[in-house]
């Protein structure tokens, strides 16, 4: 089990993961994203959906409000497990309810001990990127989550209420 960088060995398996995030239910944020990705036509073109990813890592093409972020995949026995997205910086959305953080696992391969060993992983990465103090933040009501970044040695900051409606924000911090 490793963190690599996104690449087309694991595209049908990455594909794969997509299509089980777009079909779970309910719906939440993330799925936003996975909701975006048109399969057929990144079945055609995953090279630029990969340029995407390392353009967003230094900067190019971002949406307003966006900030550089790397993205590695986990994989095991070369299947694409999950994501983890680490924003170099933060805007002030980010500093009150993002982080320098997120991640997810696809709908298959959840409590398995992914989430956890996800973010173990990441945080090396976060170092090596120029971090020293990393926020994560978590819904309230997201328990799993919470417990992953606890396990990890996220230390409670508080809670802020979300702007968008919805469950508040708890928010971590880990000294890398």
């Amino acid at each position: 089990m490793e963190l690599v960088t996104p690449s087309e060995k694991y595209k049908d398996s990455f594909i794969a993961g997509v299509k089980e995030y777009q079909g779970e239910t309910p719906l939440n944020s993330r799925h936003e994203y996975y909701r975006a990705i048109d399969v057929s036509d990144m079945k055609d073109n995953f090279d630029a959906y990969l340029k995407r990813l390392s353009d967003a890592e230094i900067g190019v093409g971002l949406p307003s409000g966006h900030v550089p972020q790397t993205d590695f995949w986990l994989v095991d026995n070369d299947q694409y497990i999950g994501r983890v997205s680490i924003r170099h910086t933060l805007t002030d959305h980010l500093l009150n309810i993002g982080g320098h953080i997120g991640y997810d696992i696809r709908p298959s391969q959840r409590h398995k001990g992914y989430g956890t060993k996800i973010l173990e992983l990441a945080l090396p990465k976060a170092k090596e990127l120029g971090i020293d103090k990393l926020l994560l933040t978590c819904d309230e009501t997201n328990i799993p989550s919470r417990k992953i970044i606890e396990a990890n040695g996220g230390v409670f900051e508080d809670k802020r209420p979300n702007p968008h409606g919805g469950s508040d924000k708890l928010r971590y911090w880990i000294q890398l």
